[in-house]
């Protein structure tokens, strides 16, 4: 399965609004507009976009607010990924070198910046206030999930309840928030708006978990990443957590021993995926992630049969069987 089976009922919506964020980017600077023509070359999938528009589409129909909601969408998830290089030290993004990479990072923090502030303004200009709140509470949301996941990891007591929180903050609240955006510009029924901002936030919820088993079952020439590095970084996920519970106490004493040292998780990331695949830890994960993977599904049951209702169900199986 492809991403464009998924993009089907919404293709024309799409080029059009990556016409119209094009736009939304232009700058008389001529320093911001070159970075920003470097930016749109590193976009990904814009699943957070289509999810604006097959949640319009599911509630009638995309018009000028859900384009907006789009753009405004896509702005925050660009500067956020901006944000997370200059904090990660990371040197490419998407094959490409990070904009931290090219311009260093004070370059980098103010751009992010600017497309914050850019995304802001764009939907006050156009009196999108509601759109603004729930924008607003996103960013609120996945900075707690950074912060919380950065607090947990230092003391290595991170309890799986402490890693769905993470996850949800940082991952499932932009994709909910951005199916909410797209139900609210097109119906002012709140049932239907709030059946997909759950549908957002398992999807997303799912969609990490299934991120985080690749380090571990991923093909390295697929993701981009190599195996282990979640380790390696010392990023304690759901596989990992399983694995440490249901290990005996000198077990866990070994294991946590090497991802307190960073030369030892270096040398050992190999040793602490076997154990976690020895202990259940995959199994355990994808278990999880299919029962989100469930309930993102029973939150469509509110609306009618339809292409984009269809391509909302796909895109789930899309998240549960990627490979990179």
């Amino acid at each position: 399965m492809d991403i464009k089976d998924v993009t089907v009922p919404v293709t024309r919506e799409l080029e059009t609004f990556r016409k119209r964020y094009r736009e939304a980017l232009k700058s008389d600077n001529t320093l911001i507009d070159k970075v920003m023509r470097y930016i749109l070359r590193q976009q990904g999938k814009q699943v957070r976009p289509l999810l604006v528009m097959l949640g319009a589409k599911v509630c009638g129909g995309v018009g000028d607010s859900s384009y907006r909601a789009a753009i405004m969408v896509e702005l925050l998830h660009s500067a956020t990924l901006v944000h997370d290089d200059v904090v990660d030290g990371a040197e490419m993004r998407r094959g490409l070198a990070s904009i931290n990479a090219l311009w260093k990072n004070k370059i980098a923090v103010l751009i992010g910046d600017y497309m914050l502030s850019k995304g802001l303004l764009f939907s006050l200009d156009h009196n999108d206030y509601r759109s603004l709140h729930m924008v607003s509470d996103a960013v609120r949301r996945m900075s707690e999930g950074e912060i919380l996941q950065i607090q947990k990891t230092r003391s290595l007591d991170i309890t799986e309840e402490d890693y769905l929180q993470v996850i949800s903050d940082k991952t499932a609240s932009l994709l909910s928030t951005s199916c909410a955006m797209g139900g609210a510009s097109a119906t002012d029924d709140e049932t239907r708006i709030a059946a997909l901002k759950e549908y957002g936030e398992y999807l997303g919820l799912a969609f990490q978990i299934r991120d985080d088993l690749l380090d571990y079952t991923g093909d390295s020439r697929k993701t981009g990443k190599q195996l282990g590095i979640d380790i390696q970084d010392k990023k304690i996920t759901l596989p990992l957590i399983y694995a440490l519970r249901h290990s005996e106490p000198r077990e866990q004493k070994r294991i946590r021993s090497i991802l307190k040292s960073s030369r030892k998780r270096a040398m050992k990331s190999g040793e602490v995926m076997e154990f976690v695949r020895r202990s259940g830890g995959l199994e355990y994960a994808r278990d999880v992630a299919e029962g989100f993977a469930d309930r993102a599904a029973a939150t469509l049951d509110v609306f009618d049969d339809s292409e984009s209702r269809r391509a909302l169900h796909l895109l789930i199986d899309f998240v549960m069987k990627r490979q990179n």
